[in-house]
C-alpha cells in the first residue's frame, strides 16, 4: 500500500489533472459548440495531457534524485520507497500511453495532435536534461509545458490554434513562471550545491520573490482582457477576480516573508489558485 501511494505521489496527480483539464479548456475556448460533438476527442485529449504530465513528473524526480535528497528527502525516490529504474520504467509506460492517446485524439487532425504531443514531450525533456540548471530559461520551459495543453485542446476540436486561445496561453505562461521562480526559493539549498542557476541562487531569495511577484501581477493585469475582448461571458469576471485576489495575497505573503518555508506555502497555494483560474476560464466560455 505504501509503495502504491508512493507511485501516486511520484506523478503528482493534481498537476496531471490540471494539465488534462487545460486541454478541455483549450477546446472550449476554441469552440464551445464542438464540446458536445467532440466528446471522444476530449477524452483522449484529457488523457494525453494527464499521461504525458505524469511521465514528465516521474522523469523529473529521477533527474532530481540527488538534489531531492537535500531539498525533498521524503519524496519517493530519495526516501528509497521507489527505485530510480522503477521511476524510469513508469515514465516509459506513461509516455507510450500518452502518445497513443494523442494518436487517437482526433481522426481529422491526427498528425497535428501527435506532433504537438511530441513537441510538448521534447520541451519537457529539454527542461529535465539541460534547462533545469539554466535558471529563468528553465522556468520558461516549464511554463511552455503548462501552456501547450491549451493549444492542444484547440487542435483537438478545430484542427488549428484559434487566436483567442493564445490570450489564455499567455496568462497561463506568466502565472506559472512566477510559481517556478517561487519554487526556486524553496529549492535554493540543493540548487546551490548542484550549480543550478535559478534566480534565487544567482540574485538571492529577495530578488527571486520580487521577480515572481512581477510575473504574478503581469498575469493579473491580463486577466480581464478576455472579457474586455468579448472572448468570454460576464460569468468569467467573478471567478477571475477571486483568482486575481489569490495571486495578490500570495504575492504579499511572499514579499513579506521570502524564507524557504513560506515560499513552499506560497508555491502550494498558487497551484490551487491556478486550478481555480482554470475553472474561471471554463465558466467564462461555457455559460
Amino acid at each position: 500500500m505504501e509503495r502504491a501511494a508512493a507511485f501516486v505521489r511520484l506523478i503528482r496527480p493534481q498537476n496531471c489533472l490540471m494539465m488534462g483539464f487545460a486541454v478541455v479548456i483549450g477546446a472550449a475556448l476554441a469552440s464551445v459548440k464542438s464540446l458536445n460533438a467532440s466528446w471522444l476527442n476530449l477524452i483522449f485529449g484529457f488523457l494525453t495531457g494527464f499521461l504525458l504530465t505524469a511521465a514528465s513528473m516521474a522523469i523529473n524526480d529521477y533527474s532530481d534524485r540527488e538534489t531531492d535528497s537535500i531539498n525533498e528527502p521524503k519524496r519517493p525516490i530519495p526516501s528509497g520507497t521507489i527505485k530510480p529504474r522503477e521511476a524510469l520504467g513508469l515514465a516509459f509506460v506513461l509516455t507510450s500511453a500518452g502518445f497513443l492517446a494523442a494518436y487517437l485524439t482526433s481522426p481529422s487532425a491526427r498528425t497535428q495532435c501527435l506532433l504537438t504531443a511530441i513537441i510538448s514531450w521534447l520541451v519537457s525533456m529539454a527542461y529535465t536534461t539541460r534547462g533545469k540548471r539554466s535558471g529563468l530559461v528553465g522556468n520558461f520551459l516549464v511554463s511552455a509545458c503548462v501552456a501547450i495543453p491549451f493549444i492542444y485542446g484547440s487542435i483537438a476540436v478545430r484542427g488549428v490554434v484559434e487566436p483567442n486561445v493564445l490570450v489564455f496561453v499567455l496568462i497561463a505562461f506568466l502565472s506559472n513562471t512566477g510559481r517556478e521562480i517561487t519554487k526556486g526559493i524553496v529549492d535554493v539549498q540543493g540548487d546551490r550545491l548542484t550549480n543550478t542557476r535559478t534566480v534565487a541562487v544567482g540574485y538571492g531569495e529577495r530578488s527571486a520573490a520580487i521577480a515572481a511577484v512581477v510575473f504574478y501581477f503581469s498575469a493579473v493585469a491580463l486577466s480581464l482582457a478576455p472579457w474586455v475582448m468579448g472572448l468570454v461571458s460576464v460569468w468569467f469576471v467573478p471567478f477571475a477576480a477571486l483568482t486575481d485576489l489569490g495571486l495578490v495575497v500570495c504575492s504579499i505573503m511572499l514579499l513579506n516573508d521570502y524564507s524557504r518555508e513560506n515560499a513552499r506555502k506560497v508555491k502550494n497555494r498558487v497551484l490551487f489558485v491556478l486550478i481555480f483560474g482554470l475553472l474561471a476560464f471554463f465558466v467564462g466560455v461555457y455559460l
